[in-house]
């Protein structure tokens, strides 16, 4: 099945993204502590992590052009988060440091036995868009936006802007902001965790969650995330399953699967690929990521990804 879509032509990039980003510090354990107990860790790592700059660099390493638009603190971990967006040929123009801010970061175990995570966050307020903040001009230049709803008011400012040029809207979505009822609704894919559409709706069977989420909101193409189990589609009253992919010599971190998965997705549509092989394209990049630790250590490039599709 195709998307049911057409991308505009002629862009300077494939894709832009306006989101978060962050710093990640992965602490390998092994097994995951109990509570009030103390365990000794058997590795720590600092990575470059974050939703939306995590999916640029594996976009970039697949081959196609991407735009981050997004805040960081001026400190030490904003200038690591900022290098390592550059390092990868992500075009930063509109990557902005704030004064005085803290970039935002993350404190991740891992379970050594499985490579399932555990996330303790932080963002700075400083690091928020309002609407007027918003920067409209990266929606003209690429053919898709892909967001995060974490500032939701800017987020509805590039997608009305991007529904006026034709730029398809694309989102990861995990959890609920405010904002969320005006923002769905100008949203072409949507793709969330497994739990979200069932939380939301209360409807446990997740083809009838789904459903739900695109009658209420009207995306065109909606879906979950299912981890090793791969993904679930549902576009034009079809639901589309995708068995996952085994991580290539075993799962050492899931950190920025979702993420790598989304990636794999848009890639997969803005090199013309139909849903189906599409999200076997997103299941497969989810599953090379998971070789090491941290959100982008493995993100694959395509001599990766073809090895592990046609294996």
């Amino acid at each position: 099945m195709n998307f049911p879509f057409q991308l505009p032509s002629g862009r300077a990039f494939d894709v832009a993204g306006f989101g978060t980003n962050a710093v990640d510090f992965l602490i390998r354990v092994p097994e995951y502590p109990a509570f009030n107990s103390k365990v000794e860790l058997v590795d720590y790592l600092q990575a470059p992590g974050g939703e939306i700059a995590t999916a640029m660099v594996g976009l970039q390493r697949l081959g196609l052009t991407t735009r981050y638009a997004g805040r960081f603190g001026d400190d030490s971990a904003g200038t690591f988060g900022i290098e390592s967006l550059k390092a990868e040929g992500v075009d930063i123009e509109f990557a902005e440091i704030i004064p005085g801010a803290l970039t935002q970061i993350a404190f991740i175990v891992i379970d050594e036995r499985s490579g399932e995570r555990t996330v303790i966050w932080k963002r700075d307020a400083r690091l928020a868009y309002s609407a007027d903040e918003a920067p409209i001009s990266i929606v003209e230049d690429a053919r898709v936006l892909h967001i995060t709803p974490h500032d939701a008011q800017a987020c509805i400012a590039l997608a009305r802007h991007a529904k006026q040029v034709g730029t398809v809207v694309s989102i990861d979505l995990d959890n609920t902001f405010p904002g969320l009822g005006d923002l769905l609704p100008l949203v072409d894919v949507l793709v969330t965790s497994a739990e979200w559409p069932s939380r939301m709706f209360g409807i446990d069977d997740k083809r009838g969650a789904l459903r739900a989420l695109r009658d209420k909101y009207g995306a065109s193409v909606v879906g979950i995330t299912l981890g090793e189990y791969g993904s679930l589609m549902f576009c034009n009253d079809t639901f589309i399953e995708t068995p996952g992919f085994p991580v290539p010599g075993g799962c050492k971190d899931t950190t920025g699967a979702g993420d790598s998965f989304r990636a794999g997705l848009l890639y997969g549509m803005v090199s013309g690929q139909s849903i189906e092989e599409s999200a076997r394209m997103a299941n497969a990049v989810a599953a090379l990521k998971c070789r090491a630790i941290g959100a982008r250590t493995s993100l694959p490039d395509r001599s990766d990804l073809d090895a592990l599709l046609n294996a």
